[in-house]
């Protein structure tokens, strides 16, 4: 009886030894069978649903998707590390900002309007945002490539995501939708500007600059706050593609950016970017003839000061579980860091939160990608995706069983306020000025590609009042800008009609 227990007992390590790494197995860790035929009743006989093998591949099949991003869909993502090459102190207490400091960064970019499966080369602004595995959490700096946006409110986003998105009817991007709206939004004009000249196409994602957009709060330890804005500055420089030069790198190669920077690491060929700040003290903010806490607006006479560099040496491991699964929000802060008042970046802190926990569920953070580098100590707890190890009795706070305590540095900064809750525009909009800034410090070609870019799509516009709204906008922006503009969309629509004879 011995021999024959110690022989059952043989066998079956002998099975967990013959499940390694090269054994196909189910999700429990069980080896597969047979993984080339289903099992059936007999050989004519329907299959089985005891087949598990089966079941499980069918149902992980179906379950492959997660929701696609709003906005955002199609990203590339990528390693690198962040050092601070500045002391201030004087302006925020975050660690990250400590001269020296090394911090682990994810960067995804992306491009914001089109579907997941869309060519890296069509016009649209293009997402950069960087996720800093900092020593005190982690801080996401959600930004893009331009530095300004199309709205300025939070209320409008919906709205001009659904009117640049299809239609909900042909599912065709149509500029008479679009068009449409930003002629009731006069403050759309600067980014227009930038979107539909050459910066509208970068040649790659290594040749373009970031810009965090949102006017947003530093902190210093004795609660002192200024106002900065973030510019991540290339150090490859800036490289963007002309329409047609678009269309043949389109033809070509579906992922040209992608490639390129894959390849570019892969060849040891890390790309750089140095982080620069602008600063306002709050009793500046006043002295503007625009709004500075306006995200359609650059703060064009603040010098820069550059604070760190970052350089990206590595590609996921698995696209899904790291570039898919990353999620990204402005609620991300630590302590020094703070949003602004800007209006958009107000709705922004909790749209981006909201959105990733109906992507990916309450528990994203916890994913590996997602996971903050520190301990993480709250009772947010359960739900699906959990996998915190509680140990404790305790699920409360304050608690003397096993107590959890505050920290002066995670308080919130103050600020003074009085007057009346309101539903108001800003007074300072100065909606176009910039975009005539903007226009002229273009050259020759980059303004000629410009207004042919523009001419393109805003000539599809039937409507004969957007389209003289949206052509007052260029011309109060720059005249020669609205002339040359209302000629080419004029010749465009002479020639639509010439060939339609």
């Amino acid at each position: 009886m011995m021999k024959k227990s110690l022989s059952i007992l043989a066998l079956s390590i002998s099975a967990i030894t013959a499940v390694n790494a090269t054994t196909l197995t189910r999700d429990n860790g069980a080896p597969v069978g047979d993984n080339q035929n289903s099992q059936t009743a007999g050989p004519s006989g329907g299959v089985l649903l005891q087949d598990v093998q089966v079941i499980q591949k069918l149902q992980r099949f179906a379950r492959e998707r997660i929701p696609e991003r709003v906005v955002h869909a199609r990203g590339t993502g990528v390693h690198g590390e962040f050092v601070a090459t500045r002391d201030i102190s004087d302006l925020t207490r975050a660690v990250v900002f400590e001269q020296g400091e090394k911090t682990p960064v994810f960067v995804r970019f992306s491009t914001v309007v089109h579907s997941k499966g869309s060519p890296e080369t069509l016009r649209d602004p293009r997402g950069f945002a960087t996720k800093f595995y900092t020593k005190e959490g982690n801080w996401d700096l959600v930004g893009n490539n331009l530095p300004v946006f199309f709205i300025r409110d939070t209320i409008k986003f919906p709205d001009m995501v659904h009117s640049l998105k299809p239609s909900p009817v042909t599912n065709q991007q149509d500029p008479n939708r679009f068009f449409d709206f930003f002629s009731h939004v006069p403050e759309s004009t600067h980014m227009l500007t930038w979107v539909y000249s050459d910066f509208g196409t970068p040649a790659n994602l290594r040749q373009m600059d970031g810009w965090g957009v949102h006017s947003y709060k530093m902190v210093d330890a004795d609660g002192d706050v200024s106002y900065v804005k973030f510019h991540w500055k290339s150090q490859q420089g800036i490289k963007n593609l002309s329409a047609k030069e678009a269309a043949e790198v389109q033809a070509k190669d579906f992922s040209h950016a992608t490639r390129d920077m894959y390849d570019a690491i892969a060849k040891g060929d890390y790309p750089k970017w140095d982080l620069f700040i602008k600063v306002l003290k709050p009793s500046q903010l006043g002295s503007f003839d625009y709004n500075p806490l306006d995200a359609t607006k650059m703060w064009l006479d603040v010098k820069e000061t550059k604070v760190g560099t970052m350089t990206l040496n590595r590609t996921p491991d698995n696209f899904f579980q790291e570039t898919e699964q990353s999620a990204f929000a402005p609620a991300n802060i630590v302590p020094g860091i703070e949003p602004s008042e800007d209006r958009l970046l107000q709705g922004r802190v909790f749209s981006y939160s909201d959105t990733q926990m109906y992507r990916l569920g309450a528990n994203h953070q916890q994913l590996p990608i997602n996971r903050a580098r520190i301990a993480v100590n709250n009772w947010n707890q359960d739900g699906m995706g959990n996998t915190g190890n509680q140990k404790s009795d305790v699920n409360y706070q304050p608690s003397r069983i096993d107590p959890r305590v505050e920290v002066d540095s995670g308080r919130y900064s103050e600020m003074a306020i009085s007057g009346k809750t309101q539903q108001k525009a800003i007074d300072k909009k100065q909606p176009f000025a910039q975009a005539g800034v903007l226009y002229r410090s273009f050259s020759k070609q980059e303004k000629a590609n410009l207004i042919s870019n523009l001419a393109g799509d805003l000539g599809k516009v039937a409507d004969s009042k957007t389209k003289h709204i949206i052509l007052s906008y260029f011309y109060q922006a720059d005249a020669d800008f609205g002339k040359r503009l209302t000629k080419a969309v004029d010749g465009n629509m002479k020639q639509v009609k010439k060939l339609s004879k």
